[in-house]
């Protein structure tokens, strides 16, 4: 089975409507929106397709124009309620190219959005151009602005997958009061001399800002919920886990492992099944415990 990045790149370099010349990227004709941009999570909730949205709450800004984030509320008073915040590691800049729409705007983000405010927390997606400096841009701007937008600034966790995780990592090493995360199927750490994450991201296009950081970088007190795929197609994605989750553990931080035996990667779009659906509702029960109790 070709997974999600797989079909990507496949398609990028060889079935998209690119020319590559001398280096550069020309368009021979409007790109479409990729098949993997509709795929949607297979697991539903009551109440998901009814939330609010606030779409487009600019940011920040780049020299290709503004930076935006969408907002997804829970149908409930006006009250602040804790948000959780899905990191970008690739830039906005390639992601429409190869997917025909930004990152916010593929179907596996608004129905994560979906599902994490029908669940009683905010949810946050954005464009980005460089993903390591414009997610502390993010954070930042939810907490100078949290009234505005009914935010707890207290109470923020981060979600993140696959090459988007050593991003979310980066920065749980640098601030530490964010509240907890979920690391679903992704590359974590280069330990024990291990190059794995490193070689991915250079043939992926994902940011990696934690190289050369250890376990020993990360807060004592946030808990992580990290789910490894058995079946996962990657290689040094499972191994870089099990290093992680045997470090973190042998350090005693507050870390959890969800194994999905036979799951490929992406099991939340690929793998239809009653096993994802329960992984997907215990992601779900992890971040209303750590943010909403």
């Amino acid at each position: 089975m070709q997974t999600i990045l797989t079909k990507i790149f496949t398609w990028f370099y060889l079935e998209s409507p690119f020319i590559f010349e001398g280096g550069k990227i020309f368009v021979s004709s409007q790109p479409q929106r990729h098949e993997m941009a509709k795929k949607r999570v297979v697991y539903q909730i009551p109440g998901m397709e009814d939330i609010s949205v606030r779409q487009n709450v600019q940011y920040g800004v780049c020299e290709a124009g503004p930076l935006t984030m969408d907002l997804y509320y829970p149908n409930e008073n006006g009250a602040r309620v804790p948000a959780v915040i899905f990191v970008a590691g690739y830039p906005d800049v390639g992601v429409p190219l190869m997917f025909g729409c930004p990152f916010k705007e593929m179907e596996l983000l608004i129905t994560w959005g979906q599902l994490v405010a029908a669940s009683g927390m905010i949810a946050i997606t954005y464009t980005n151009k460089n993903p390591i400096t414009d997610l502390q841009s993010v954070l930042r701007y939810v907490r100078e602005n949290a009234a505005a937008l009914r935010i707890d600034e207290n109470k923020l966790g981060l979600h993140a997958s696959s090459g988007n995780v050593p991003n979310a990592l980066s920065l749980l090493t640098q601030d530490r009061s964010l509240t907890c995360a979920v690391l679903n199927y992704g590359f974590m750490l280069d330990l024990d001399g291990s190059t794995g994450v490193t070689d991915a991201s250079k043939l992926y296009r994902f940011v990696n800002p934690c190289s050369g950081k250890t376990v020993e970088d990360l807060p004592n007190n946030v808990p992580l919920l990290v789910t490894r795929a058995g079946g996962e197609q990657f290689p040094g994605l499972n191994e870089s886990i099990d290093r992680f989750v045997s470090k973190a553990a042998a350090r005693n931080l507050p870390i959890t492992l969800v194994n999905h035996a036979s799951a490929p990667h992406s099991f939340d779009l690929l793998d239809d099944t009653n096993a994802t659906r329960q992984i997907i509702r215990q992601m779900l029960a992890f971040l209303r415990f750590h943010l909403l109790e």
